[in-house]
């Protein structure tokens, strides 16, 4: 039992029996915050490798469910810990890519080659190729394949 987590006291047993048990339905945001008390609960033990595996995972789902005040809570306690918060996907939203560096990224999602998009631009393919290095160090992505998952999807035309 959890005598300081009245949270997962109604589950009953331990942290990990909880975080199992929601992990069998659909009840992910609950799912989530288990993952965070426990996390909490395992590193006031001093559990740190414990605690960051369980508070990494409550980040994740909370960042992806879009529960910024208990996303940020997790951040602090996975920061305590020694774990980072960063991710490919948040890289990708934060990262602050040139007009230059968006307009070649998205091309290069949509299949181009250098020389194709160079030709449309009006640079070199060497150029193309410098803007996508860049690209690729800010998002943290390593080919070209990997871009469609982190760029926002292009806007439709009427």
């Amino acid at each position: 039992m959890f005598p300081g987590l009245p949270g997962l006291a109604v589950l009953g047993g331990t942290g990990a029996e909880a975080v199992a048990r929601l992990g069998r339905t659909r009840l992910r945001v609950e799912l989530a915050r288990a993952h965070l008390l426990y996390g909490e609960w395992l590193r006031r033990r001093r559990r740190r490798n414990d605690a960051r595996v369980q508070l990494g995972a409550a980040h994740a789902m909370l960042t992806d469910m879009g529960a910024a005040a208990f996303a940020a809570r997790a951040g602090r306690e996975l920061r305590a810990v020694g774990g980072s918060t960063h991710k490919s996907a948040a890289r990708a939203a934060d990262a602050c890519l040139t007009a230059r560096e968006a307009q070649i990224a998205g091309m290069a999602r949509d299949g181009l080659t250098n020389p194709e998009i160079g030709t449309r631009l009006f640079i070199g393919a060497r150029t193309v190729q410098y803007h996508l290095r860049k690209v690729f160090a800010k998002l943290g992505v390593t080919s070209r394949s990997q871009l469609a998952g982190v760029l926002p999807e292009p806007a439709s035309r009427p």
